[in-house]
């Protein structure tokens, strides 16, 4: 998929001096690079969002520009602080208190909401849009403690695979269950090995894995990123 949503500022190595390179190379800063980049609005991840957004045809011109506003300001608002780090020969861990609004809720109701009332939604009043409305209306916030694990590879850390829930939990969405109730009328749910249906209706709903790739791409980008400046810098030095 794309690296989307999600954010870390570039990394900015100065040549020809290796003890600044080194400075940001700890795991603590690993992980403020990662998170950093959500708090920034980066580039990279701002056109991965784009890349998301253009490609849901459940969406309006509207709808997406709305939606794109809306993580927009999600990431800028989120906090973090760093608690804790221990490493382990190459291995590293870094815990870290993260503060996001918690959509959870509102996504649950409005899921619920749609199926218990089908009737309310068309080309016109689009559940998209009711379920963007809902979340808009979120000032709750949530703080979660993710663990970050990094290894070291040719002395450069880099941040492992984050668990789904983890990444739900930086994009509010922790707490969301799946839709497995099949609503009149509804023609883009999809049906289960089980029989049940996930929903597919509307970004929130069905953007999630792409969201948590994305942030996983955007975390294996930064590294290879580290690792090409590294590069450069030794042999600049040289």
């Amino acid at each position: 998929m794309k690296k989307v949503l999600y954010l870390l500022v570039a990394i900015v190595l100065l040549t020809g001096c290796s003890c600044t390179a080194n400075m940001g190379n700890t795991p603590t800063k690993k992980v403020e690079e990662y998170l950093n980049k959500y708090q920034t609005n980066d580039d990279d991840v701002l056109s991965d969002l784009n890349d998301v957004l253009t490609n849901d045809t459940t969406l309006t011109d509207s709808e997406r520009n709305d939606y794109s506003d809306f993580m927009k300001t999600h990431y800028r608002d989120m906090q973090y602080e760093i608690k804790d780090e221990t490493i382990d020969g190459d291995t590293a861990t870094v815990d870290a208190e993260v503060t996001v609004r918690n959509y959870a809720d509102a996504v649950n109701e409005a899921n619920d909401y749609r199926l218990n009332n089908a009737d309310k939604f068309d080309d016109e009043n689009t559940f998209a849009s009711y379920r963007l409305d809902r979340l808009k209306e979120v000032t709750d916030t949530e703080t979660y403690t993710i663990t970050f694990h990094l290894t070291k590879e040719n002395e450069e850390w880099k941040i492992d695979d984050l668990s789904d829930d983890d990444l739900r939990k930086i994009s509010g969405l922790y707490g969301v269950t799946d839709v497995n109730t099949t609503t009149p009328g509804d023609t883009d749910d999809t049906t289960t090995d089980d029989g049940k249906t996930d929903d597919k209706d509307g970004v929130i709903g069905d953007a999630i894995d792409d969201i948590s790739d994305g942030i996983k791409d955007t975390a294996d980008d930064m590294n290879d990123n580290t690792n090409d400046d590294s590069n450069n810098n030794q042999t600049t030095n040289s």
